[in-house]
């Protein structure tokens, strides 16, 4: 599954970032031809979010790397269960593996937690909002691990609603000011 252009950007940075100028164990032990398999199992309970994009930071460095996904976003998984097995160039397995885990483990603990809180409103008439409190250069994946969770998202940035803060009152002079 192939995500957004804007998600692929922050893959891209996220195995820049990591890999440098070259991956210097990796070149120094696995040959580019050398085939490999790995695994992703659970270690706790969790709800799975980003699962796509998982996938996708192998698939960016090794195209015709083979996958069986036998979780999808939003189900819950058990410590022990199989999340992910991936077949490839062992060299690009073992490049893409933290950047892949670092973006999924993420979105799950944000999935997760939201999905406890919209559990415990169930029943009433609250829902659980996001903010743009987010890591910069990650609000996109954020956003999107909430959602997967039930939550809802509030806004994006600062382009896309209006919500007049205690800053804004003050710089205004106050609430009368800033409503004006």
């Amino acid at each position: 599954m192939m995500v957004s252009q804007q998600v692929r950007k922050i893959i891209e940075a996220a195995l820049a970032e990591d890999i440098g100028t070259g991956d210097i164990t990796t070149t120094a032990i696995v040959s580019l031809e050398q085939s490999g398999k790995a695994q992703a199992i659970a270690k706790d309970n969790f709800v799975v979010a980003g699962i796509d994009i998982f996938q996708d930071a192998f698939v960016f460095l090794d195209e015709h790397a083979q996958f069986n996904l036998p979780v999808r976003n939003g189900e819950m998984v058990k410590s022990g269960d199989i999340i992910a097995e991936v077949s490839g160039r062992l060299f690009y397995i073992l490049q893409a593996e933290r950047v892949a885990l670092n973006i999924f483990q993420r979105m799950c603990g944000i999935a997760t937690l939201t999905r406890k809180y919209v559990e415990a409103a169930r029943g009433t008439k609250a829902k659980i909002l996001d903010t743009r409190k987010t890591m910069p250069g990650l609000r996109l994946l954020d956003k999107m691990a909430v959602s997967i969770g039930g939550g809802v998202n509030h806004r994006m940035g600062l382009y896309d609603g209006v919500l007049i803060k205690d800053n804004h009152i003050a710089a205004a002079g106050g609430i009368v000011a800033a409503v004006a």
